[in-house]
């Protein structure tokens, strides 16, 4: 026994012996630049580049045998020598352990790649350099590197796989690589320097850690290195994970996969932070299959303008993904981030290469949505400060590259809930929508700080503002396709209710049509038709509104939160245009014509029949004897309304009361708010007259004028009209008196002058008296 191990252990050191003998003689009496023609000739035969060896090549020996190659240089066959190489190395070196060697195996003990270069371009056509070469590596696939590479003094029958390969390498490392790539499609110009990559233990059994760094550039123009240019995109990447290989399966797997980024934009101070992690990726390169698991991405986004520091969202999701049928699945998705965004659902898709089409779910818990538009750039003033601050949603979501739609959306803001559907073009040449809602108060989102109720007073104020901004986006009116329906139950808008709301929107090529606005509003109705064109300079607009039996009362107590002097149903109709896209400019080219009326109406609290008849009886030096009632019922109060450059004019004012008519004239001006009204009443010998009425007296007029601003005290806006009711009692008093005598004129009125002094402002009486006797001198 002892004999059979020292013939053994014997043999054991003849086979050392004889190894270390060959490989001495090898890093010895052959020259490794021998080797270079060869090489050359294998690499251009095999790829079709041309290769210039231009460092040495060099042995080392123990403990490991390896070859390194310095200063390597590669070209596409197209390429001239004096054009930069499409690839180059400063140094690459493999190396294998001695022991294995011994067994009759190749251990890849290391393999170093230093100062790597790549040099890649896509032409206007979008053909890459780098394709011919792919295209010949795969012809020339079948063919084994052994026995290209086996020497020729070998002979024919060489066989150079008697050496089995143990892919075991404790290290691999690839230094200051340099890749570009020029895209003339695009004209952008990207960079990846430098990149590091770093793996030990590699094999294909278990699984090894590697990491990765480099930094990616983008220049939005070829010459921008050249000119020196800051890169207009900067992005930090690393990648820290464990990969399996699995060659039998062809598949990689990254486990505990972390990738970090930090992008920065050209004049950015800080960098957009991303933070890809996954329990595990599996690519499965044979099925061209990709699977994350447990992924979640953390983001830091920064925005200069909008907000201070970063804004930290994370997206929590699983995905399936089939290169080969083109489909992919995200499961489970959760997007959250701060003030209660909480977003889940699941997406598929399908044709994502081709033509990608998208389905699957979204939901949104309740959230606060005020700060999200702050973010936005959109600044809130609403009068009421919890507005928006409780958003919910959820719906099937689906589309593709150009539209997307929300089929079944139910829509939760604040106290409002809607239903029904959305849809729209990315590119925002489209949107349908078809909306049912319980309610809404508008009021709660328009400016503050005013309570609505002092919003519904400032209304007219408000609409007829002067203000340079425009109203309504009219380039992308321009271009729009609109089909819209909207119902609501219950609709506030400064301080008014609105009841069983309903709109309809159509348009097509830049021309929209209200086709249809309907309400019950104050026991009434609202509709109204509209055209807005939106396809030449300037926005022309139409509308055609028409009120029908609406109640005076509640909609003036609404106003001024004061009891109404009037009751009534109120009915207008009638056609407006209009040129513009800013308030001044619409109401100084608004034009039309409207029609109103006033039925079934009454002037609470004053009776106006009451004062005519006692004024009339005064002037004939009698009293009232019969009963009033409390109000003033008028059987009639019509004007039409001509619009004229934002002036809106009416000369047929008319009011019928028992035994009284008033008519008049105004005149409204929208631009500058002031208005100027004069009316007359007239006591009239009729069946339900107030009272009798010598019928010389029936001419007598009371007038009243009134003038001001909108933004004047209203109680100062009317007043009686003095000198042309003293002129109309002169005229009456000349035709009455005849010959009299001055002094019965005075014995007769007596005390009735004094007492319409009273009614009619002070001195109105004695100017009667000086007026009276100038007549009869």
């Amino acid at each position: 026994m002892n004999q059979l191990l020292r013939i053994l252990l014997a043999a054991v050191g003849i086979l050392a012996i004889v190894a270390v003998a060959a490989v001495v003689y090898v890093t010895t009496f052959l020259d490794p630049e021998d080797f270079k023609p060869r090489l050359t000739a294998v690499v251009e035969e095999q790829t079709g580049l041309n290769l210039a060896l231009e460092g040495p090549i060099t042995w080392s020996f123990y403990p490991r045998i390896g070859v390194s190659v310095e200063q390597a240089k590669a070209w596409l066959p197209e390429q001239a020598q004096n054009e930069s190489a499409f690839a180059a190395i400063e140094r690459a070196e493999v190396s294998v352990a001695f022991a294995p060697l011994l067994r009759g195996e190749i251990a890849v003990d290391g393999l170093t790649l230093d100062g790597m270069r790549l040099n890649l371009e896509k032409d206007e056509q979008g053909e890459g350099n780098w394709q011919p070469l792919l295209e010949r590596l795969a012809e020339q696939g079948n063919e084994t590197a052994e026995t290209v590479l086996a020497p020729a003094s070998a002979g024919p029958n060489a066989d150079a796989g008697n050496l089995s390969v143990v892919l075991n390498i404790a290290s691999v490392e690839v230094k200051n690589a340099d890749i570009r790539f020029r895209d003339e499609q695009s004209q952008a110009l990207w960079r990846v320097q430098p990149l590091n990559i770093s793996g030990a233990n590699v094999n294909p059994l278990r699984s090894f850690p590697l990491k990765t760094m480099f930094t990616l550039t983008k220049h939005n123009r070829l010459d921008a290195e050249m000119l020196e240019r800051t890169p207009d995109l900067t992005s930090e990447v690393n990648l820290d994970t464990r990969l399996r290989l699995g060659l039998k399966d062809e598949q990689l797997v990254f486990e505990n996969m972390q990738l970090t980024t930090r992008t920065r934009r050209s004049g950015e101070s800080d960098p957009q932070q991303l933070s890809l992690k996954a329990a595990e990726v599996v690519a499965r390169m044979g099925e061209q299959q990709l699977t994350i698991r447990e992924g979640v991405v953390d983001a830091g986004l920064r925005h200069p303008d909008n907000w201070q520091g970063s804004l930290a969202v994370s997206l929590a999701f699983g995905l399936e993904s089939d290169f080969a049928a083109q489909t992919a699945q995200f499961k489970d998705a959760q997007l959250t981030g701060p003030d209660g965004l909480r977003v889940s659902g699941h997406l598929n898709i399908e044709k994502f290469l081709d033509s990608p089409q998208y389905s699957g779910q979204l939901t949104a818990a309740p959230f606060t949505l005020r700060p999200w538009l702050s973010r936005a750039g959109i600044t809130l003033n609403t009068a009421n400060e919890s507005a928006l601050r409780d958003v919910a949603m959820t719906s099937p979501i689906e589309g593709d590259m150009t539209s997307i739609a929300l089929p079944r959306l139910s829509l939760v803001v604040d106290d409002s809930t809607f239903t029904g559907n959305v849809s729209a073009a990315l590119d925002g040449t489209r949107l349908a929508f078809n909306l049912e809602g319980d309610q809404l108060n508008i009021d709660h989102y328009l400016p503050g700080p005013e309570t609505a109720q002092q919003a519904s007073r400032g209304l007219l104020r408000t609409a007829f503002a002067q203000t340079d901004r425009t109203l309504l986006p009219q380039e992308w009116l321009s271009t729009l396709s609109l089909e819209g329906d909207l119902s609501i139950d219950q609709l506030v808008l400064a301080g008014l209710t609105f009841d069983d709301t309903s709109l309809s929107l159509r348009g097509e090529n830049g021309v929209h049509q209200l086709t249809a606005f309907e309400s019950r509003f104050y026991e009434g109705e609202l509709t109204s038709t509209g055209r807005l064109d939106a396809t030449t300079n300037v926005l022309e607009w139409q509308i055609s509104p028409r009120v029908s039996d609406v109640q005076v009362a509640p909609l003036i107590e609404t106003f001024s939160e004061e009891a109404s002097p009037l009751r009534g149903r109120f009915n207008l109709e009638g056609a407006l245009t209009t040129q513009g896209n800013r308030r001044d400019v619409l109401t100084n080219n608004l034009n039309g014509e409207l029609t109103a009326q006033l039925s079934d109406g009454a002037i609470l609290q004053t009776n106006i029949s009451q004062q005519m008849c006692e004024i009339v009886a005064q002037l004939e030096g009698e009293s009232t004897q019969r009963e009033w009632e409390p109000d003033t019922r008028f059987e009639q109060f019509d004007a039409t309304f001509q619009v004229r450059n934002g002036v809106v004019h009416s000369d047929d004012l008319l009011i019928t009361l028992p035994g009284i008519d008033v008519q008049g004239e105004g005149e409204f001006n929208l631009n500058t708010l002031n208005f100027t009204t004069e009316a007359s009443a007239r006591l009239v010998d009729t069946a339900d007259a107030a009272c009798n009425v010598n019928p010389r007296l029936e001419q007598l007029p009371l007038p009243v004028r009134c003038e001001g601003h909108m933004g004047d005290d209203k109680t100062q806006w009317c007043r009686f009209d003095r000198s042309a009711f003293q002129a109309a009692v002169v005229d009456l008093l000349r035709n009455e008196a005849g010959g009299h005598l001055e002094e019965a004129l005075e014995e007769r009125l007596g005390d009735s002058l004094d007492q319409i002094d009273e009614r009619l402002g002070e001195g109105a009486g004695q100017e009667l008296r000086e007026g009276i006797r100038r007549l009869f001198n």
